[in-house]
């Protein structure tokens, strides 16, 4: 800008600075030196909030939907999302990240679909709900849902689910629609009406073949997302128990005293289980603290059991089993647990580590 020897514009200097930015406007610009600090902020400033979603609000709600809302052709699931405050307008749990209770009566079945956005289901309580995935060779797998287990349903994969007992369940749906949908890559297909199995075997087809830590099967492919698609809670409890048993003997393995944690991975790999997500379990043990953590980019939680104290930020949250928690970009989280804490988390790290934007402070 011109100015006066005084330092000041003059009357046709802001005059034709306004016109400037009209012309600006009509032309669809922008100037960069009028928005740098909200474009290129000295640290995040995302618009998710910490959000605290309690298990004895959510299941009720969803036992209620199960009476009055059928599952079929249309909305397809009855899925119920966690829609996250600072985010008006959407329901998305983070930016990037899509949480959801997903509620299937007696006998009910969901039929066949597929999708662009990654999934997974974490089951917090109950069993006898099967669900059948595309192995990515033109047959179906049928598996088994039982507590504690973390179910794989990579993106472009037929999936559909069925209940063969007589009572409702309920679990938890994680998707990267918020991420798809930014990208404007999504796609989404109908499957047939008919389920393509209803057979309920043992062990399922993917688990036979990969289910043998650190063997990997010669003969078969490997692909970006794991082709093992059920982790079990036994093998997950059971890591996550001889970790603290290890602390307690003088050895390391975990995160900080009283912290022990596992990541879900490809076993082709080594790699995330999930492309854009990333998925773990967290064990505290009775009176321990996590240390102080911030990373770039957001996360989910979920306490599978226990109880314990969490802060997000500014905010405080007593919670017990089956709370959900939304961490958003560079939030600092501290846990802490009297009597002892398993929770779930899943969170978008492939993606901020496969663009060079991870970041982490640990305090």
């Amino acid at each position: 800008m011109v100015v006066t020897t005084t330092g000041e514009p003059t009357a046709d200097e802001l005059a034709a600075l306004d016109q400037l930015y009209a012309d600006f406007a009509a032309a669809h610009m922008a100037p960069l030196w009028t928005q740098r600090a909200g474009l290129m902020p000295q640290a995040p400033q995302p618009g998710a909030v910490p959000m605290l979603w309690r298990w004895s609000t959510l299941h009720p709600l969803a036992a209620r939907s199960g009476e009055l809302v059928p599952v079929g052709r249309g909305g397809e699931r009855r899925a119920i999302a966690l829609a996250n405050p600072g985010l008006p307008g959407t329901a998305y749990a983070t930016p990037t990240l899509w949480a959801a209770i997903q509620y299937l009566g007696p006998r009910e079945e969901a039929p066949a679909h597929r999708h662009t956005q990654t999934a997974f289901r974490f089951v917090v309580e109950g069993e006898g709900v099967w669900t059948n995935v595309d192995a990515g060779d033109g047959e179906v797998d049928a598996i088994a849902m039982r507590r504690g287990d973390l179910l794989l349903t990579p993106g472009m994969h037929w999936h559909e689910h069925h209940n063969t007992t007589d009572h409702p369940m309920a679990w938890i749906d994680g998707l990267d629609i918020p991420l798809v949908r930014q990208l404007d890559a999504g796609f989404f297909e109908f499957g047939p009406e008919v389920l393509a199995t209803t057979e309920t075997p043992e062990t399922s087809r993917n688990e036979r073949l990969w289910g043998y830590p650190g063997l990997t099967p010669v003969g078969a492919p490997a692909a970006a997302s794991s082709p093992l698609k059920a982790y079990r809670w036994e093998h997950t409890d059971a890591a996550l128990t001889a970790q603290l048993a290890l602390e307690a003997e003088g050895h390391p393995g975990v995160v900080s005293p009283g912290h022990a944690a596992v990541r879900f991975t490809n076993p082709a790999t080594g790699r995330d289980a999930l492309s854009t997500m990333r998925t773990e379990m967290h064990r505290l043990a009775p009176g321990a603290r996590s240390r102080t953590i911030r990373v770039a980019g957001s996360g989910v939680w979920q306490v599978f059991s226990g109880s314990g104290v969490v802060t997000v930020g500014s905010e405080r949250y007593e919670v017990a089993t089956g709370d959900l928690f939304a961490v958003p970009s560079w939030a600092p989280l501290t846990i802490g647990t009297d009597q002892g804490l398993d929770a779930f988390r899943f969170s978008d790290d492939p993606v901020f580590e496969a663009l060079g934007l991870a970041r982490t402070e640990i305090s």
